[in-house]
């Protein structure tokens, strides 16, 4: 079984970014999971506390060395990424030389009620993942403008196009992760 660990990048339990990350799980392509990791409770980033971390923590850091891929699903806040999901990369990526990211492959996708539908915390995140040595999926781009409009008040994702295109993100997803793993 190939495992995508999913990441919501809200907190906000009826978010729309959780919603579309449920809606990735069900468009998993065949022999391939997502798994998704809260990142609630997770402590704001002290390094003092690197060398020690707690124990979510040392969690988050063992399920994403477990996992084949990552998909990251994010809102935008102040035009980037939420302090939250950068938070919970931060504590993944320390102590210096010890990133949990490192050789990952990585998948964005986001949703927001404006019009952008997160585009520029989605190009942040872009330019993290090239420190963090991960390897991006460039396409299809996943950015779902107006989410109001294409999830019902239960959170399920009605916009076919929109499904389409996570489906196809989930299996470039797979297939490049596949052909990374081969090569090594």
């Amino acid at each position: 079984m190939f495992v995508i660990l999913g990441i919501a990048g809200s907190l906000r339990k009826t978010s729309f970014n959780r919603a579309a990350l449920r809606a990735a799980q069900e468009l998993a392509p065949e022999g391939s999971r997502i798994d998704i990791f809260e990142i609630d409770g997770l402590p704001g980033f002290n390094q003092d506390d690197e060398a020690n971390p707690p124990a979510k923590v040392v969690e988050l850091k063992q399920r994403i060395r477990a996992a084949d891929a990552i998909l990251f699903v994010t809102p935008e806040y102040n035009y980037s990424v939420p302090g939250v999901l950068k938070n919970a990369i931060d504590w993944a990526s320390r102590p210096y030389g010890d990133s949990a990211w490192t050789g990952k492959t990585v998948a964005v996708m986001g949703a927001s009620v404006g019009v952008l539908g997160t585009t520029r915390a989605q190009y942040h995140l872009r330019q993290m993942f090239v420190f963090l040595n991960m390897y991006a999926v460039n396409q299809p781009e996943i950015m779902i403008a107006n989410a109001h409009k294409h999830f019902d008040e239960q959170g399920n994702l009605t916009d076919e196009t929109a499904k389409k295109l996570i489906r196809q993100l989930l299996e470039e997803l797979v297939r490049f992760s596949r052909k990374l793993q081969s090569a090594s």
